[in-house]
C-alpha cells in the first residue's frame, strides 16, 4: 500500500472512532446513567458530576486523535519517521497517562464523597490500565520513530 492510501486509511479510521466517541460519550453513556437515576432514585444526585465527570476525560481523547490525524497527514506526505511524528507521539503517551490517572483519582475522589461505589472502581482499574497500555506503546513507538528518524538522517547524508 502506497503512503497516500495508507494515510488515507488511517484518517478514515480515526474519523470512525471519533464518531463512536462522540456517540458513546454524548448518546450512550447520558442514557445509561438516566436509566441508572429513574430505576435508583437514590442514585439521582450523582448523575450530573459523573456525568461531567465522564465527559471531561474525552477532552485529551479528542486532543490524541488531533495529533494522530497530523501523524496521518505525515505518513500521507511520505514523512513517516520524522521527529515531528515522534513528538506528536510523545504527546499521545502523555496524554494517555494523564487521562488514565485523571479517570482513576475522579473515581477515588467520587468514592470519598459518596458518589461511587467499590465495584464501579474495580472496573475503572480496567480502563486505568487500557490507558496506561496505550500511553506505554505510544512512548515505545515515539522512541522508535525518533531512532527511524536519525538513522534516515544519517543514510539521507550518506553517499
Amino acid at each position: 500500500m502506497e503512503q497516500k492510501g495508507l494515510s488515507r486509511w488511517l484518517k478514515g479510521i480515526l474519523a470512525g472512532i471519533a464518531v463512536c466517541g462522540l456517540v458513546v460519550y454524548f448518546l450512550i453513556i447520558p442514557e445509561f446513567g438516566d436509566a441508572i437515576a429513574r430505576h435508583y432514585p437514590e442514585y439521582a444526585s450523582c448523575y450530573w458530576p459523573w456525568l461531567i465527570f465522564i465527559w471531561s476525560t474525552a477532552i485529551p481523547c479528542y486532543i490524541a486523535f488531533v495529533f494522530g490525524w497530523k501523524i496521518a497527514s505525515n505518513i500521507g506526505a511520505d514523512k513517516s519517521f520524522s521527529y515531528e511524528n515522534a513528538k506528536y507521539l510523545k504527546w499521545i503517551a502523555w496524554l494517555a497517562a494523564a487521562d488514565a490517572g485523571y479517570f482513576f483519582a475522579g473515581n477515588i475522589l467520587l468514592m470519598f464523597i459518596n458518589m461511587n461505589h467499590p465495584g464501579i472502581i474495580l472496573f475503572s482499574l480496567l480502563v486505568v490500565f487500557i490507558g496506561i497500555a496505550i500511553a506505554v506503546a505510544a512512548g515505545a513507538l515515539s522512541h522508535l520513530v525518533r531512532k527511524a528518524a536519525l538513522l534516515q538522517e544519517q543514510s539521507d547524508l550518506t553517499i
